[in-house]
């Protein structure tokens, strides 16, 4: 199965709003009992089963990632219980009714994305949405998914239980926002005013709060996780990125130590690395392209014309005779991250140059 959703039906009513799902819904492979085999299944990729459709739900469960079942809630609730494991990893699941007038988000609502998945299929059916979970009832922060469409990644999920219970209870919470997009905020009304935005730590630590929203790409201090992690949740940015340039030839191990050791140096996070941007001479460099595969990073290249575009404090002659450029490290890293200075201008380290800087955002 090369499809994100399974809609399944036990009913005749169910299997009519199932095939329509197949047909209208993209990503969607269907399944339904083989009583109400039709004669079109084979073609049209429908999958028929024996039995209780308690049977298959272990395997779907693996398989994809949204289940959308038409049937009744207190069924589902009873099948799904013995295997569910973790908010983290179960699949959503959405639950429709017999007839097609209300979809209800069910399990993994933010982190499985079954909320989205809800209003998406009750578009497609035009019925009603169900969606219970408090921060999108009240229209305030879903902690767990929090800058998430923007590629935000969560570095510390152990509180977000009781930070989101102070969220969704109007406790004050302290969002501190040093660097990444700023525009999460999803509704077309103000910030909740129990939710206080600062720009650092220093301003927030003035004034009383019970959890705390940290959005950073730096490696914190002790004394900071303490005072705003003990009950509070750490997000991470796409917000750096890295300049390299290295000798044809430099193998991966090489490349990652550098990286690594750099940032660590810097008391920067990994998990806040957008890219790695070089000369186009590199675009093929295997080394790069192995380190953009381990983390998912994007390779950005330039042109030495556009990387001379860049004003360097030290050009280098002997980068310009090999390549045509009087830098690689440095001009690529403010090229891409759009910045005017850099957090690293340029560190030499064995076969590989590499510079930082921070994404300028708007």
């Amino acid at each position: 199965m090369g499809n994100p959703f399974a809609a399944v039906a036990i009913t005749k009513h169910g299997v009519e709003m199932a095939r329509h799902l197949g047909a209208s819904f993209p990503g969607t492979d269907v399944y339904y009992m083989s009583k109400f085999e039709r004669g079109d299944e084979q073609e049209r990729g429908i999958q028929l089963f024996e039995g209780s459709v308690k049977l298959i739900l272990p395997d779907l469960f693996k398989q994809y990632n949204g289940i959308i079942l038409i049937i009744s809630l207190g069924a589902v609730v009873r099948m799904i219980a013995p295997i569910l494991v973790d908010k983290k990893v179960d699949p959503a699941v959405v639950v429709i009714d017999d007839r097609g007038e209300h979809v209800i988000s069910v399990l993994s609502g933010h982190l499985g994305g079954a909320n989205e998945l809800t209003r998406h299929v009750a578009a497609v059916l035009g019925a009603r949405a169900v969606i219970t979970t408090a921060s999108d009832v009240q229209g305030t922060i879903p902690v767990d998914m929090l800058g998430r469409e923007l590629g935000w990644v969560v570095d510390s999920f152990d509180k977000a239980t009781p930070v989101s219970a102070a969220v969704v209870n109007e406790e004050p919470v302290a969002l501190i926002q040093e660097t990444g997009e700023r525009n999460w905020w999803r509704y077309d009304k103000p910030v909740p005013a129990h939710i206080k935005v600062y720009s650092s730590m220093a301003e927030a630590a003035r004034e009383p709060f019970n959890a705390a929203l940290v959005v950073s790409d730096r490696l914190l201090e002790p004394e900071e996780e303490e005072r705003f992690l003990s009950n509070g949740v750490l997000y991470r940015p796409k917000s750096l990125v890295l300049g390299i340039g290295c000798n044809r030839g430099t193998d991966v191990e090489e490349l990652e130590a550098g990286v690594l050791g750099t940032l660590q140096e810097l008391r920067l996070s990994v998990k806040s690395v957008r890219n790695i941007a070089t000369i186009d001479l590199k675009k093929d460099e295997e080394g790069l392209l192995a380190l953009c595969a381990k983390y998912g990073w994007e390779l950005v290249t330039y042109t030495p014309s556009e990387l001379n575009t860049v004003q360097l404090p030290n050009p280098s002659e002997t980068v310009f005779k090999y390549t045509g450029a009087y830098g690689v490290s440095e001009p690529s890293a403010l090229l891409s991250s759009g910045a005017d200075h850099w957090l690293l201008e340029k560190k030499k380290s064995g076969n590989m140059t590499l510079s930082v800087a921070r994404v300028a955002y708007d």
